[in-house]
């Protein structure tokens, strides 16, 4: 099992799980051309797709779903919620989803779980291939119980960093949006990720990538400190998956 980010970060996000013969994309904020180019980068094709899975209807996550799902007749996986509130999603095969009930797709089963986000039904998914788990957690405001006990035990994990409380304090957004941004259904601070990372179970985590990093309000190695501080293990150990470029392909 393996996978790659296409990019992360609020200009647009995508990531690519793979188990056996089987590859789902998860969220697609990207322009046509460039999701197919984000793709190439990772010597993948759009027919090398399953399908796509999506977390909650906010443009860096939804806004290239609906061109590149009906140019290559590409099913859609998403919540009743998210549905109702997406656009550009006509003529696209879509099957939803119950936030709470796994489903598979080929190789992949995919668990959703449900998250607190400004979003209308939002969710974050758990992949795996029958003996190893990937975990991704991006786009929540605050941890829950629910959130700790679907991640603890996983062999690889995608947590988002997305500021640093100072740096969003002291930054030049608008004091409505750093209100949002810092609230219980916005994105995690440094410090909230670093707590829900302390609180899993780590006996098999092979790899920690902090993901979401704000460009205006926090910076790599403040994320990477934060992380490394709970695995005792050196900042450098702890990946970052950028805007720009994501992450190549990681195998655990």
């Amino acid at each position: 099992m393996r996978f790659a980010s296409l990019g992360s970060g609020s200009d647009g996000n995508g990531l690519v799980v793979e188990a056996g013969s089987t590859r789902v994309l998860m969220d697609c904020g990207f322009g046509l051309a460039d999701s197919i180019a984000r793709l190439a980068r990772l010597k993948l094709e759009v027919s090398d797709l399953a399908g796509i899975v999506v977390t909650h209807e906010h443009g860096d996550h939804i806004g290239g779903v609906g061109r590149l799902a009906r140019k290559h007749r590409l099913p859609v996986w998403l919540t009743a919620g998210t549905l109702a509130m997406a656009q550009d999603l006509d003529g696209v095969a879509v099957q939803v989803i119950d936030s709470h009930a796994a489903f598979a797709v080929d190789d992949l089963e995919i668990q959703p779980y449900p998250v607190p986000h400004d979003a209308r039904e939002p969710v974050q998914f758990v992949f795996g291939d029958g003996q190893r788990r990937l975990g991704v957690l991006t786009d929540v405001g605050c941890s829950t119980p629910h959130i700790e006990a679907t991640l603890s035990g996983v062999d690889a994990l995608v947590l988002e960093c997305n500021h640093d409380a100072a740096m969003l304090d002291m930054g030049p957004y608008p004091a409505g949006l750093k209100r949002r941004v810092g609230g219980r259904f916005g994105h995690l601070e440094n410090a909230q990720s670093a707590a829900l990372l302390h609180a899993l179970r780590h006996d098999k985590l092979q790899c920690v990538m902090a993901a979401h990093v704000s460009r205006t309000n926090n910076t790599d190695a403040l994320a990477r400190r934060a992380l490394a501080e709970v695995l005792n293990c050196a900042d450098e150990e702890v990946r970052v998956a950028c805007q720009t470029a994501g992450f190549d392909w990681i195998c655990i």
